[in-house]
């Protein structure tokens, strides 16, 4: 039986600011993430989402608990290591594209393999295939003020695949996208999902954009409160599923 893409375990998350008293923003969580998983995670401003994902993406510790990707104790790695384990195995989709203006489509797609010296040919070769797949290959000369909130965001998508990570972290990946690229990017991502076998874990406050998960689970208050599982039930469904859970916690 493979390993998990990701196993985090009893995480909790404390903040104090000066003589404020503590704040525990994450209680006692713990989550997996299956190989080939496509798990998102829900909840209102202020549940503990981004914490969540900033602790599971490595950019911030928790106060107390344990992470592994891929079967590494991300938590215990130095500073030289985990660099070079986020290079290697972590993929990053951001709300704002985050691309290099200066930067061609295709030099900000290789980024990733060039800062890990892959051959030019090779990085070529895997640029090339990922644009394919998320139909912007007649994008790869242009510049990203050329292309659109849309088009920039499948840009933003192939750089995180092109170096065929374990696991791909997705920060409100359409928050920035109007209704139909975001159905288009969604679309992109359930493709990578299942083409590539590559897990992904979302961030996301949206049910449309969740209703593309195989999973869900719900947030409030740092704990997990709720959990959906799409199994067989078209997309449609799942998305009226995944109101009418809303609503309860809404009632």
């Amino acid at each position: 039986m493979t390993q998990p893409a990701l196993v985090a375990k009893n995480l909790e998350k404390t903040y104090q600011k000066g003589t404020e008293a503590e704040q525990t923003v994450l209680k006692n969580l713990s989550l997996t993430v299956d190989n080939g998983e496509f798990l998102a995670i829900m909840g209102p401003s202020g549940s503990g989402k981004s914490t969540l994902l900033n602790i599971l993406a490595t950019l911030m510790a928790p106060t107390i608990g344990e992470v592994e990707i891929n079967g590494k104790d991300i938590l215990h790695m130095r500073d030289n290591e985990m660099a070079k384990f986020r290079g290697h195995d972590m993929g990053f989709i951001f709300q704002n594209y985050n691309l290099i203006e200066s930067l061609s489509v295709a030099e900000n797609i290789g980024l990733p393999l060039n800062l890990q010296k892959v051959a030019p040919k090779l990085v070529k070769e895997r640029v090339r295939g990922v644009a394919e797949l998320l139909n912007i290959a007649e994008y790869l000369e242009k510049y990203p003020a050329e292309l659109s909130g849309g088009q920039q965001q499948r840009v933003g998508a192939a750089r995180a695949l092109v170096h065929e990570p374990a696991l791909i972290f997705g920060d409100e990946p359409t928050g920035a996208l109007d209704s139909e690229n975001a159905r288009e990017m969604m679309t992109y991502l359930s493709k990578i999902n299942q083409a590539e076998a590559i897990s992904i874990l979302m961030v996301t406050h949206d049910a449309f954009s969740a209703s593309f998960a195989s999973r869900i689970l719900f947030l409030s208050d740092g704990q997990f409160v709720a959990e959906l599982k799409r199994g067989t039930q078209s997309r449609e469904a799942f998305y009226q599923q995944i109101l009418h859970q809303l609503g309860i916690f809404e009632e």
